[in-house]
Protein backbone atom coordinates (compact mmCIF):
# COMPACT_ATOMS: atom_id res chain seq x y z
CA UNK A 1 0.00 0.00 0.00
CA UNK A 2 1.00 3.52 -0.77
CA UNK A 3 1.75 6.08 1.79
CA UNK A 4 1.91 9.24 -0.40
CA UNK A 5 2.11 11.45 2.88
CA UNK A 6 4.92 9.67 4.42
CA UNK A 7 2.61 9.31 7.02
CA UNK A 8 4.01 6.24 8.69
CA UNK A 9 7.86 7.10 8.50
CA UNK A 10 6.68 10.37 10.38
CA UNK A 11 5.51 8.17 12.76
CA UNK A 12 8.48 5.95 13.19
CA UNK A 13 11.26 8.86 13.65
CA UNK A 14 8.86 11.42 15.91
CA UNK A 15 10.43 9.83 19.00
CA UNK A 16 14.19 10.22 18.04
CA UNK A 17 14.12 13.65 18.15
CA UNK A 18 12.53 13.59 21.25
CA UNK A 19 13.98 13.64 25.14
CA UNK A 20 12.38 10.86 27.15
CA UNK A 21 9.34 11.00 28.93
CA UNK A 22 9.78 11.78 32.62
CA UNK A 23 7.09 11.98 35.43
CA UNK A 24 7.16 14.49 38.64
CA UNK A 25 7.24 12.95 41.77
CA UNK A 26 6.47 16.29 43.99
CA UNK A 27 8.74 17.02 47.20
CA UNK A 28 8.52 19.18 49.92
CA UNK A 29 10.60 22.22 50.41
CA UNK A 30 12.35 20.72 53.33
CA UNK A 31 13.00 17.25 54.97
CA UNK A 32 14.02 16.53 58.52
CA UNK A 33 17.60 18.19 59.35
CA UNK A 34 16.79 20.91 56.11
CA UNK A 35 15.75 24.81 56.89
CA UNK A 36 12.11 25.09 56.64
CA UNK A 37 11.04 27.92 53.74
CA UNK A 38 7.40 29.11 52.96
CA UNK A 39 8.65 31.70 50.69
CA UNK A 40 7.14 30.21 47.80
CA UNK A 41 3.69 31.35 49.59
CA UNK A 42 2.23 34.46 48.31
CA UNK A 43 0.90 35.84 51.28
CA UNK A 44 -1.35 39.04 50.27
CA UNK A 45 -1.57 41.97 53.28
CA UNK A 46 -4.66 41.70 55.71
CA UNK A 47 -7.78 43.42 54.03
CA UNK A 48 -6.32 43.54 50.18
CA UNK A 49 -8.84 40.89 49.08
CA UNK A 50 -12.00 41.90 47.61
CA UNK A 51 -15.62 40.60 49.23
CA UNK A 52 -18.37 40.29 46.41
CA UNK A 53 -21.46 40.00 46.95
CA UNK A 54 -23.27 36.93 48.16
CA UNK A 55 -25.33 36.67 44.82
CA UNK A 56 -22.57 36.78 42.68
CA UNK A 57 -22.12 34.03 40.01
CA UNK A 58 -19.33 31.65 40.43
CA UNK A 59 -17.85 32.92 36.67
CA UNK A 60 -17.31 36.47 38.16
CA UNK A 61 -15.43 36.18 41.38
CA UNK A 62 -12.60 33.40 39.95
CA UNK A 63 -9.69 35.31 41.37
CA UNK A 64 -11.03 34.75 44.89
CA UNK A 65 -9.94 31.20 44.66
CA UNK A 66 -6.24 32.21 44.06
CA UNK A 67 -6.18 34.96 46.85
CA UNK A 68 -6.38 34.84 50.31
CA UNK A 69 -9.27 36.42 52.67
CA UNK A 70 -7.56 37.63 55.65
CA UNK A 71 -8.99 40.05 58.25
CA UNK A 72 -6.10 40.24 61.38
CA UNK A 73 -3.00 42.26 60.20
CA UNK A 74 -0.04 41.94 61.92
CA UNK A 75 -0.62 44.62 64.67
CA UNK A 76 -4.11 43.29 65.51
CA UNK A 77 -6.41 45.30 63.94
CA UNK A 78 -9.35 43.92 61.96
CA UNK A 79 -9.30 45.65 58.75
CA UNK A 80 -10.65 45.63 54.99
CA UNK A 81 -13.98 44.51 53.92
CA UNK A 82 -14.01 41.15 54.73
CA UNK A 83 -14.12 42.11 58.59
CA UNK A 84 -17.08 40.92 60.44
CA UNK A 85 -17.31 44.12 63.05
CA UNK A 86 -18.13 41.52 65.91
CA UNK A 87 -18.78 42.74 69.59
CA UNK A 88 -16.72 42.46 72.36
CA UNK A 89 -18.56 39.48 74.03
CA UNK A 90 -18.26 37.30 69.96
CA UNK A 91 -14.56 37.63 69.73
CA UNK A 92 -14.02 36.64 73.84
CA UNK A 93 -16.70 33.77 73.25
CA UNK A 94 -14.22 32.89 70.17
CA UNK A 95 -11.26 33.09 71.63
CA UNK A 96 -12.32 30.93 75.02
CA UNK A 97 -13.61 27.93 72.76
CA UNK A 98 -10.59 28.40 70.72
CA UNK A 99 -8.24 27.49 74.27
CA UNK A 100 -10.60 25.65 75.74
CA UNK A 101 -10.15 23.07 72.57
CA UNK A 102 -7.14 23.47 72.64
CA UNK A 103 -6.32 22.92 76.87
CA UNK A 104 -9.19 19.84 75.91
CA UNK A 105 -6.15 18.43 73.08
CA UNK A 106 -3.45 18.58 75.53
CA UNK A 107 -5.33 16.55 78.45
CA UNK A 108 -6.43 14.39 76.37
CA UNK A 109 -3.22 13.42 74.16
CA UNK A 110 -1.58 13.12 77.83
CA UNK A 111 -4.44 10.60 78.37
CA UNK A 112 -3.28 8.64 75.07
CA UNK A 113 0.79 8.61 76.24
CA UNK A 114 -0.68 7.71 79.90
CA UNK A 115 -2.34 4.52 78.51
CA UNK A 116 -5.91 5.51 79.12
CA UNK A 117 -6.59 5.29 75.06
CA UNK A 118 -5.64 3.63 72.83
CA UNK A 119 -5.38 6.85 69.86
CA UNK A 120 -6.27 10.81 69.88
CA UNK A 121 -5.47 13.62 67.22
CA UNK A 122 -5.02 17.34 67.95
CA UNK A 123 -6.21 20.51 66.13
CA UNK A 124 -3.42 22.33 67.47
CA UNK A 125 -3.12 25.14 65.26
CA UNK A 126 -6.44 24.79 63.56
CA UNK A 127 -8.60 25.73 66.02
CA UNK A 128 -10.19 28.78 63.99
CA UNK A 129 -11.39 26.12 61.36
CA UNK A 130 -13.47 24.99 63.78
CA UNK A 131 -14.61 27.37 65.81
CA UNK A 132 -15.19 30.10 63.46
CA UNK A 133 -17.16 28.13 60.95
CA UNK A 134 -19.16 26.75 64.03
CA UNK A 135 -20.38 30.11 65.69
CA UNK A 136 -21.18 31.92 61.74
CA UNK A 137 -23.81 28.70 61.05
CA UNK A 138 -26.67 28.43 63.11
CA UNK A 139 -27.05 26.15 65.77
CA UNK A 140 -29.25 23.83 63.66
CA UNK A 141 -27.31 23.79 61.02
CA UNK A 142 -25.89 20.03 60.00
CA UNK A 143 -22.51 19.81 60.44
CA UNK A 144 -20.28 16.93 58.97
CA UNK A 145 -17.00 16.54 60.16
CA UNK A 146 -13.65 15.27 59.52
CA UNK A 147 -11.43 14.00 62.81
CA UNK A 148 -10.11 17.11 63.51
CA UNK A 149 -13.49 19.37 63.75
CA UNK A 150 -13.36 18.13 67.80
CA UNK A 151 -13.49 22.75 67.95
CA UNK A 152 -17.42 22.26 66.36
CA UNK A 153 -18.94 20.60 69.55
CA UNK A 154 -17.07 22.24 72.11
CA UNK A 155 -18.25 25.60 70.78
CA UNK A 156 -21.65 24.39 70.29
CA UNK A 157 -21.30 23.84 73.99
CA UNK A 158 -21.88 19.97 74.08
CA UNK A 159 -20.43 18.72 77.36
CA UNK A 160 -16.60 17.81 77.35
CA UNK A 161 -17.57 14.44 79.36
CA UNK A 162 -19.48 13.42 76.52
CA UNK A 163 -16.35 13.32 74.43
CA UNK A 164 -14.06 12.08 77.09
CA UNK A 165 -16.34 9.02 77.62
CA UNK A 166 -15.78 8.64 73.63
CA UNK A 167 -12.89 8.80 73.79
CA UNK A 168 -11.79 6.20 76.45
CA UNK A 169 -14.48 4.00 75.20
CA UNK A 170 -15.91 3.57 78.78
CA UNK A 171 -19.34 2.49 79.93
CA UNK A 172 -20.36 6.54 79.67
CA UNK A 173 -19.93 6.20 75.89
CA UNK A 174 -23.22 6.65 74.36
CA UNK A 175 -21.74 5.18 70.95
CA UNK A 176 -20.92 1.88 73.50
CA UNK A 177 -17.47 1.50 72.24
CA UNK A 178 -18.26 1.11 68.91
CA UNK A 179 -16.04 4.16 67.23
CA UNK A 180 -12.61 4.59 67.33
CA UNK A 181 -11.97 7.09 69.77
CA UNK A 182 -12.56 10.63 68.80
CA UNK A 183 -14.96 9.83 66.14
CA UNK A 184 -18.11 11.23 68.11
CA UNK A 185 -21.58 11.58 66.85
CA UNK A 186 -23.94 13.84 68.44
CA UNK A 187 -27.08 14.36 66.32
CA UNK A 188 -28.20 17.01 69.16
CA UNK A 189 -25.19 19.20 68.09
CA UNK A 190 -25.94 18.90 64.71
CA UNK A 191 -22.85 16.93 64.42
CA UNK A 192 -22.94 13.90 62.15
CA UNK A 193 -20.83 10.64 63.13
CA UNK A 194 -17.26 11.00 62.28
CA UNK A 195 -15.72 8.16 60.00
CA UNK A 196 -12.43 6.49 59.29
CA UNK A 197 -13.13 6.67 55.58
CA UNK A 198 -11.56 9.42 54.09
CA UNK A 199 -14.61 11.81 52.84
CA UNK A 200 -17.54 9.82 53.07
CA UNK A 201 -18.65 12.86 54.68
CA UNK A 202 -18.82 15.22 51.56
CA UNK A 203 -21.42 13.09 49.83
CA UNK A 204 -23.44 12.85 52.62
CA UNK A 205 -23.33 16.01 53.43
CA UNK A 206 -24.47 17.28 50.16
CA UNK A 207 -27.60 14.90 49.95
CA UNK A 208 -28.38 15.73 53.44
CA UNK A 209 -28.53 19.61 51.92
CA UNK A 210 -30.27 18.24 49.28
CA UNK A 211 -33.28 16.96 50.65
CA UNK A 212 -33.32 19.99 53.47
CA UNK A 213 -33.95 21.92 50.06
CA UNK A 214 -36.56 19.58 48.94
CA UNK A 215 -38.00 19.67 51.98
CA UNK A 216 -38.76 23.30 51.80
CA UNK A 217 -36.57 23.36 54.95
CA UNK A 218 -34.57 26.20 55.60
CA UNK A 219 -31.25 24.18 57.36
CA UNK A 220 -27.81 24.35 55.36
CA UNK A 221 -25.15 21.33 56.12
CA UNK A 222 -21.64 22.35 56.09
CA UNK A 223 -18.61 19.57 55.66
CA UNK A 224 -14.75 19.53 56.34
CA UNK A 225 -11.97 17.25 54.83
CA UNK A 226 -8.14 17.84 54.40
CA UNK A 227 -6.58 18.86 51.18
CA UNK A 228 -5.39 15.18 51.02
CA UNK A 229 -8.80 13.89 50.69
CA UNK A 230 -9.34 16.21 47.32
CA UNK A 231 -8.23 13.13 45.69
CA UNK A 232 -10.95 10.98 46.85
CA UNK A 233 -13.60 10.28 43.96
CA UNK A 234 -16.35 10.90 47.12
CA UNK A 235 -14.82 14.39 46.81
CA UNK A 236 -15.78 15.15 42.93
CA UNK A 237 -18.93 13.04 43.65
CA UNK A 238 -20.56 15.42 45.77
CA UNK A 239 -19.08 18.40 44.08
CA UNK A 240 -20.88 17.46 41.11
CA UNK A 241 -23.99 17.13 42.74
CA UNK A 242 -23.95 19.91 44.84
CA UNK A 243 -23.16 22.43 41.68
CA UNK A 244 -25.94 20.28 39.35
CA UNK A 245 -28.59 20.97 42.03
CA UNK A 246 -27.20 23.97 43.69
CA UNK A 247 -27.56 22.41 46.81
CA UNK A 248 -27.37 24.61 50.44
CA UNK A 249 -23.97 23.29 51.54
CA UNK A 250 -20.57 24.58 52.30
CA UNK A 251 -17.51 22.41 51.38
CA UNK A 252 -14.52 23.15 53.70
CA UNK A 253 -11.40 22.10 52.52
CA UNK A 254 -8.38 22.28 55.27
CA UNK A 255 -5.58 22.18 53.79
CA UNK A 256 -2.82 22.28 56.64
CA UNK A 257 -0.16 21.10 54.61
CA UNK A 258 0.37 17.42 55.56
CA UNK A 259 -1.69 14.32 55.67
CA UNK A 260 0.04 11.25 57.71
CA UNK A 261 3.46 11.51 56.11
CA UNK A 262 2.98 13.38 52.75
CA UNK A 263 2.88 17.00 51.63
CA UNK A 264 0.03 18.93 50.07
CA UNK A 265 1.72 18.48 46.89
CA UNK A 266 0.51 14.85 45.92
CA UNK A 267 -2.98 16.66 46.17
CA UNK A 268 -1.90 18.95 43.63
CA UNK A 269 -0.89 21.82 45.75
CA UNK A 270 2.19 22.56 43.33
CA UNK A 271 -0.22 22.93 40.85
CA UNK A 272 -2.82 25.16 42.34
CA UNK A 273 -4.92 25.93 44.77
CA UNK A 274 -7.20 23.48 46.60
CA UNK A 275 -10.09 26.73 46.15
CA UNK A 276 -9.59 26.69 42.16
CA UNK A 277 -11.75 22.88 42.43
CA UNK A 278 -14.61 24.99 42.47
CA UNK A 279 -14.03 26.43 39.20
CA UNK A 280 -14.08 23.58 37.40
CA UNK A 281 -17.53 22.41 38.91
CA UNK A 282 -19.03 25.97 38.33
CA UNK A 283 -18.88 26.65 42.17
CA UNK A 284 -17.85 30.12 44.22
CA UNK A 285 -14.87 28.88 45.26
CA UNK A 286 -13.13 30.86 48.22
CA UNK A 287 -9.16 30.81 50.13
CA UNK A 288 -9.13 31.97 53.53
CA UNK A 289 -6.70 32.31 56.16
CA UNK A 290 -6.89 29.20 58.21
CA UNK A 291 -5.21 30.64 60.93
CA UNK A 292 -7.35 33.96 60.99
CA UNK A 293 -10.54 33.08 62.89
CA UNK A 294 -12.48 36.11 61.77
CA UNK A 295 -11.49 35.42 58.40
CA UNK A 296 -12.79 31.91 58.65
CA UNK A 297 -16.07 33.44 60.34
CA UNK A 298 -16.70 35.95 57.85
CA UNK A 299 -16.21 33.74 54.83
CA UNK A 300 -18.74 31.03 56.46
CA UNK A 301 -21.71 33.43 57.16
CA UNK A 302 -21.11 34.98 53.92
CA UNK A 303 -21.73 30.89 52.40
CA UNK A 304 -23.87 30.44 54.61
CA UNK A 305 -25.75 33.56 53.55
CA UNK A 306 -25.63 32.48 50.02
CA UNK A 307 -26.66 28.64 50.87
CA UNK A 308 -29.85 30.32 52.55
CA UNK A 309 -30.76 32.49 49.90
CA UNK A 310 -30.81 29.78 47.33
CA UNK A 311 -27.42 30.86 45.46
CA UNK A 312 -25.73 27.33 45.76
CA UNK A 313 -22.77 25.73 47.53
CA UNK A 314 -19.41 26.97 48.38
CA UNK A 315 -16.26 25.73 48.21
CA UNK A 316 -14.00 27.25 51.31
CA UNK A 317 -10.01 26.44 51.42
CA UNK A 318 -8.99 26.99 54.72
CA UNK A 319 -5.03 27.63 54.40
CA UNK A 320 -3.21 26.22 57.66
CA UNK A 321 -0.63 24.13 59.16
CA UNK A 322 -0.92 20.89 61.55
CA UNK A 323 1.36 21.84 64.20
CA UNK A 324 1.58 18.54 65.79
CA UNK A 325 1.60 15.09 64.49
CA UNK A 326 -1.13 13.40 61.94
CA UNK A 327 -2.57 11.56 65.29
CA UNK A 328 -0.85 9.82 68.26
CA UNK A 329 0.51 6.81 66.07
CA UNK A 330 2.35 9.58 63.68
CA UNK A 331 6.26 10.78 64.34
CA UNK A 332 6.08 14.35 62.12
CA UNK A 333 9.77 14.44 62.97
CA UNK A 334 10.74 11.53 60.50
CA UNK A 335 9.25 13.13 57.42
CA UNK A 336 9.47 17.28 57.73
CA UNK A 337 11.61 20.03 59.35
CA UNK A 338 11.60 20.17 62.99
CA UNK A 339 11.14 24.22 62.73
CA UNK A 340 8.85 24.05 60.41
CA UNK A 341 5.87 24.80 62.94
CA UNK A 342 7.55 27.88 64.21
CA UNK A 343 8.14 29.45 60.94
CA UNK A 344 4.38 29.01 59.78
CA UNK A 345 3.83 32.51 58.32
CA UNK A 346 0.75 32.84 59.36
CA UNK A 347 1.18 32.54 63.34
CA UNK A 348 -0.99 30.67 65.99
CA UNK A 349 -4.72 31.73 65.86
CA UNK A 350 -5.00 31.83 69.53
CA UNK A 351 -2.46 34.28 69.66
CA UNK A 352 -3.69 36.66 67.34
CA UNK A 353 -6.91 36.65 68.08
CA UNK A 354 -5.83 37.67 71.84
CA UNK A 355 -3.68 40.52 70.08
CA UNK A 356 -6.61 41.89 68.67
CA UNK A 357 -8.48 41.92 71.90
CA UNK A 358 -5.84 43.18 73.82
CA UNK A 359 -5.38 46.12 71.12
CA UNK A 360 -9.18 46.83 71.15
CA UNK A 361 -8.37 47.51 74.62
CA UNK A 362 -11.32 44.33 76.08
CA UNK A 363 -8.38 41.88 77.44
CA UNK A 364 -5.34 41.91 78.80
CA UNK A 365 -1.90 39.24 79.56
CA UNK A 366 -3.40 38.73 83.04
CA UNK A 367 -6.92 37.91 82.14
CA UNK A 368 -5.81 35.63 79.24
CA UNK A 369 -3.01 33.62 81.72
CA UNK A 370 -6.43 33.57 83.95
CA UNK A 371 -8.73 32.12 81.39
CA UNK A 372 -5.64 29.35 80.62
CA UNK A 373 -5.38 28.42 84.58
CA UNK A 374 -8.98 28.02 84.57
CA UNK A 375 -9.93 26.12 81.58
CA UNK A 376 -6.75 23.45 82.59
CA UNK A 377 -8.81 22.88 85.52
CA UNK A 378 -11.71 22.50 84.11
CA UNK A 379 -10.80 20.38 81.42
CA UNK A 380 -8.73 18.46 84.08
CA UNK A 381 -12.30 18.31 86.16
CA UNK A 382 -13.75 17.00 83.54
CA UNK A 383 -11.32 14.16 82.81
CA UNK A 384 -11.48 12.65 86.38
CA UNK A 385 -15.53 12.55 86.22
CA UNK A 386 -14.77 10.70 83.24
CA UNK A 387 -12.40 8.30 84.06
CA UNK A 388 -15.42 7.43 87.13
CA UNK A 389 -16.66 5.56 84.00
CA UNK A 390 -13.61 3.66 82.95
CA UNK A 391 -10.69 3.63 80.60
CA UNK A 392 -9.56 1.63 77.62
CA UNK A 393 -7.84 -1.02 78.13
CA UNK A 394 -9.26 -1.91 81.49
CA UNK A 395 -11.87 -4.88 80.68
CA UNK A 396 -15.02 -4.78 79.16
CA UNK A 397 -17.46 -1.41 79.64
CA UNK A 398 -20.36 -2.87 78.09
CA UNK A 399 -22.12 -6.42 77.84
CA UNK A 400 -21.05 -8.82 75.22
CA UNK A 401 -24.44 -9.35 73.30
CA UNK A 402 -24.79 -4.94 72.75
CA UNK A 403 -22.45 -5.90 69.57
CA UNK A 404 -25.40 -6.85 67.75
CA UNK A 405 -27.81 -4.12 68.81
CA UNK A 406 -28.74 -0.92 67.66
CA UNK A 407 -28.29 -1.73 64.19
CA UNK A 408 -31.82 -2.82 63.54
CA UNK A 409 -35.09 -1.59 65.67
CA UNK A 410 -35.84 -5.06 66.11
CA UNK A 411 -32.96 -7.67 66.07
CA UNK A 412 -33.15 -10.59 62.71
CA UNK A 413 -33.37 -14.01 63.25
CA UNK A 414 -30.06 -14.42 62.03
CA UNK A 415 -28.60 -11.91 64.19
CA UNK A 416 -30.03 -13.72 67.31
CA UNK A 417 -28.93 -16.64 66.34
CA UNK A 418 -24.94 -15.24 65.47
CA UNK A 419 -25.43 -13.05 68.75
CA UNK A 420 -26.36 -16.36 70.79
CA UNK A 421 -23.49 -18.37 69.08
CA UNK A 422 -20.79 -15.92 70.54
CA UNK A 423 -22.50 -16.08 74.14
CA UNK A 424 -22.48 -19.53 74.30
CA UNK A 425 -18.02 -19.50 72.86
CA UNK A 426 -17.68 -16.83 75.11
CA UNK A 427 -18.78 -18.99 77.83
CA UNK A 428 -17.28 -22.06 77.05
CA UNK A 429 -13.75 -19.97 76.76
CA UNK A 430 -14.65 -19.28 80.52
CA UNK A 431 -14.13 -15.66 79.56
Amino acid sequence: MSDPDGIAGMEGQAGRNLPPLKLHVPEPPARPGESADFTHFDIPAAGAQPRPDEAAQPADMRDMAYGLVRVLDDEGQAVGPWNPRLPADMLLAMLRYMALTRAFDGRMFRAQRQGKTSFYMKSTGEEAVSIGAALALSRDDMCFPSYRQQGILIARDWPIIDMMNQIYSNKGDRLKGRQLPIMYSAREAGFFSISGNLTTQYPQAVGWAMASAAKGDTRIAATWCGEGSTAEGDFHSACTFASVYRAPVIMNIVNNQWAISSFSGFAGAESTTFAARAIGYGIAGLRVDGNDVLAVYAATRWAADRARANGGPTLIEHFTYRVEGHSTSDDPTAYRSAEESSLWPLGDPIARLKAHCIALGIWDEERHAAMDRELAELVRDAAREAEKNGILGHGLHHPMESLFEDVFEEMPRHLKEQQQQMLDEWKAAGL
